[in-house]
């Protein structure tokens, strides 16, 4: 009788979960550095 590999589907859905979590940190870094640089450069000079 067949055995389903239980522990294999585990590590996929984490490897999965692991991939998904650093893309989310990536954008959310990419996302707090961008707006600071267009903030500065897109603001006028006060004088």
């Amino acid at each position: 009788m067949f055995k389903p590999n239980y522990s294999f589907e585990k590590r996929q859905k984490e490897l999965a979960k692991k991939k998904k979590k650093e893309e989310k940190k990536q954008r959310k870094l990419e996302k707090q550095n961008n707006p600071v640089e267009e903030n500065e450069n897109s603001s006028p000079p006060e004088d």
